[in-house]
């Protein structure tokens, strides 16, 4: 097996551990990303970077006299994913740390009315390990599992913590940061056979309390439920081509231990696009539409442009 093959099996993992940008904890906190239980070869090391560009309506609260708002956001963000021996089992921990440039524009209680926020978004940290599939091991290892076994299933679980380190005022409704933790743990599986793959994914937000919430009040938020699922079909030099779709449901706030009645319901629908440039670098190019299914939400457009490299 030739060094340069070894090479473009490792570029095509480390494309798994995409930049992925959060749509604004202001709307719903939803991602969707394919690949993200496919195995990071032991010795290795992923950092990558990554731009995204937003645009779309968001749709608040009635109550707050916001309407016709519309976004526009400019965001980078800079990863690290490194993986890790559990007994016989495949892990990995990553970090990802956003920056972003924020335009809201609309209507204030009928006047026109516009925001821009520019700084750190919540950084999020995330640990996984595979319970079922290839054994821990080195790209070799990784890749003669994967000739003596054609047609296989990987599971796994995670827990991800969104951490609140980005910026926040207490005295604005529209932040970057939450001023607050989130727990998501997940559960997901990979079913390969041949260059095809599918994927399923389910997970669960879970947010802590933000007592220095607008207008000095005191904000908590219910569990969120999301999937999402993703048919991947590997192409010839180490490329990818997946079609993803998500959903999630829940998240209403309570405001001073009131229910707030802001259910939230978003549909997501993905396109990626992953080639190499190198032997150790890879990008990876990417189109989500957001579509909000009731009254709270957003409906935006988001293309994404990462780079990663392996050392």
């Amino acid at each position: 097996m030739s060094q340069n093959y070894r090479q473009s099996n490792i570029v095509k993992a480390l494309c798994s551990f995409t930049i992925v940008l959060l749509l604004y904890q202001n709307t719903f906190s939803q991602d969707i990303e394919p690949r993200r239980w496919s195995p990071i070869p032991l010795g290795t090391h992923v950092l990558g970077t990554g731009y995204s560009y937003t645009s779309g309506d968001v749709f608040f609260d009635p109550l707050l006299q916001a309407e016709n708002v519309k976004i526009k956001a400019h965001s980078l963000a800079v990863s690290f994913a490194q993986p890790f021996k559990v007994g016989k089992k495949m892990g990995s921990i990553s970090l990802l740390v956003p920056f972003s440039i924020a335009d809201w524009n609309g209507l204030l209680s009928g006047e026109p009315a516009g925001v821009n926020r520019t700084g750190l978004a919540d950084p999020r940290l995330r640990t996984s390990v595979l319970l079922a599939g290839p054994p821990a091991g080195n790209a070799l290892e990784l890749q003669q599992y994967k000739l003596e076994n054609p047609t296989y299933t990987t599971f796994g679980v995670s827990l991800a913590v969104t951490l609140p380190l980005g910026q926040y005022s207490e005295d604005k409704l529209l932040n970057l940061g939450g001023n607050r933790f989130v727990f998501r743990p997940q559960v997901g599986m990979i079913h390969y056979w041949g260059k095809w793959s599918f994927e399923l994914t389910s997970s669960v937000f879970l947010y802590t309390r933000n007592p220095d919430f607008f207008n000095d009040a005191d904000r908590d938020q219910r569990p969120t439920f999301a999937i999402q699922s993703h048919l991947v079909k590997q192409l010839r030099g180490g490329s990818w081509l997946s079609l993803s779709a998500g959903y999630g449901l829940g998240g209403e706030s309570v405001i001073n231990r009131q229910p707030n009645g802001d259910f939230r319901s978003n549909l997501l629908m993905s396109a990626s696009y992953s080639f190499l440039i190198a032997k150790r670098q890879g990008l990876k190019l990417t189109y989500i539409r957001s579509e909000a299914l009731q009254d709270i939400g957003s409906d935006t457009h988001n293309f994404i442009l990462a780079w990663f490299i392996s050392f």
